[in-house]
């Protein structure tokens, strides 16, 4: 109850502070949205039942009607991560993801940085094709075992955890602000970044940050002896292999779907009905390898959340709250592209830290979409960096959900995340802007 208060409290105090600047339904709807997020932080109710609350409370307050508020809650990339979610369920049934990251941890020298590296970079090559919310509980085990060294054992979980923000952005499925992005791009009528070409976008990015974030992380542990304990020798099972095929299936459906403008216009499929296509083939008897029962680890409260994060996108739209607040920003327009990148991507990355990036990317989106529009910006480039920021913010627990989990292992203090985090959220902004300005601007 106490958690509860707390909410309504600073819900109150958003009210009063927003009647100063805007009218009165959007303050009410900037404090409903402050009591969502407050509750989404404080945990004062499941995150399940808060991501539910605006279905109850925005028709009751005069923000959207009940038809407009439900829809959002049957967004197509609702069920694009449905599919996605299936296909890991399986994955960690078989333990496939175990094999994958035995044998990515060959790859690299049994030394502190070899280690660093290796982790980083099998972290972020799951949660490209899995959340990174899964990915990072699946591989932070896997580092607590490795080494009984404190430091050396935060570093490790450290890796795991950004490598898993930093692969989040490869594919379009990584990560929630990703499939919000699209899910947002569908209601504006925006072109939507087919897959393939979203990982040609975001692949230098992602290699850049895996070069520099690992290799910082691996200074001054020189002196350490690695007791690796770790099997490597696993065999490939009979399942196991049959998945391998299934999802080099996809992934070859996937690259025969996308279009690459103006040489390939691909089958037509809907990207959407692929994934979820194929996570249903998961129950195929002997083809899949997951039950119904299966299907209940399914993490119904993050497609919830998903649909709350595109219900508040669609207020702060239909209400012309996005406006109003991009007024407020206008004075930005007459700077430079370059500063306005770095201040949009600065903005994003640094208000990440306080609160859900889910949540934060569904309030930022349609403001930058206002943005765009009055500056004759290219909306999916701004859309595209808004949305790289909220998943590249790296210095507090409460972020990123791999920051989270990494939190959440022990082997990590908020000190030591917030000092490392503050220099790679630094070297985040300038990697997106300078990648956005000399590559994403000619190619989206």
């Amino acid at each position: 109850m106490k958690n509860i208060f707390i909410s309504l409290v600073i819900s109150a105090g958003f009210f009063f502070l927003a009647s100063m600047f805007f009218n009165t339904q959007h303050s009410i709807l900037i404090a409903l949205i402050a009591l969502l997020v407050v509750m989404w932080t404080n945990e004062a109710l499941p995150i399940g039942v808060v991501s539910l609350l605006p279905i109850v409370l925005f028709p009751a307050f005069g923000i959207l009607d009940i038809k407009t508020t439900t829809a959002n809650y049957s967004n197509t990339t609702i069920f694009l991560f449905m599919g996605g979610f299936m296909i890991a369920i399986a994955t960690q049934k078989i333990n496939l993801h175990k094999y994958i990251s035995n044998k990515l941890l060959m790859i690299f020298p049994s030394t502190p940085r070899g280690m660093i590296f290796s982790l980083a970079i099998t972290a972020a090559l799951l949660s490209s094709i899995l959340s990174n919310s899964t990915s990072a509980l699946l591989l932070i085990p896997i580092a607590i075992f490795l080494t009984d060294n404190i430091k050396f054992k935060a570093r490790l979980a450290l890796a795991i955890a950004y490598g898993c923000s930093i692969g989040g952005i490869i594919t379009p499925i990584g990560t929630p602000p990703n499939l919000i992005l699209m899910g947002f791009m569908e209601q504006h009528s925006i072109e939507p970044i087919a897959f393939i070409q979203w990982i040609l976008l975001t692949g230098p990015l992602a290699i850049v940050m895996l070069i520099l974030i690992p290799w910082v992380l691996s200074l001054g542990l020189s002196d350490i002896k690695l007791d690796n304990k770790l099997d490597l020798k696993e065999k490939l099972l009979p399942d196991q292999k049959r998945l391998v095929y299934i999802l080099l299936g996809l992934i070859t459906l996937l690259l025969v779907n996308s279009k690459i403008e103006p040489y390939y216009s691909g089958l037509g499929l809907n990207e959407t009905a692929i994934l979820l296509g194929f996570g249903l083939l998961m129950f195929v008897p002997k083809i899949g390898f997951i039950t119904w029962e299966d299907a209940k680890n399914i993490p119904y409260e993050i497609i919830f959340l998903f649909g709350a994060g595109f219900t508040i996108a669609k207020a702060f739209s239909n209400t012309g709250l996005a406006n109003e607040v991009a007024n407020y920003m206008l004075s930005l327009t007459d700077l430079p592209v370059v500063v306005l990148i770095l201040m949009v991507a600065a903005i994003i990355t640094f208000t990440t830290e306080i609160t859900s990036n889910t949540a934060l990317i569904s309030i930022a989106l349609p403001i930058i979409y206002s943005l765009g529009e009055a500056t004759h910006m290219d909306m999916t480039l701004l859309l595209m960096i808004a949305t790289i920021c909220a998943s590249y913010a790296f210095m507090l627990p409460i972020a990123t959900p791999p920051n989270a989990i990494a939190m959440s292992s022990g082997a990590i203090k908020v000190k030591q995340m917030a000092k490392f985090g503050v220099v790679f959220n630094i070297i985040g902004i300038i990697a997106i802007t300078a990648i956005a300005l000399v590559y994403w601007q000619y190619f989206i």
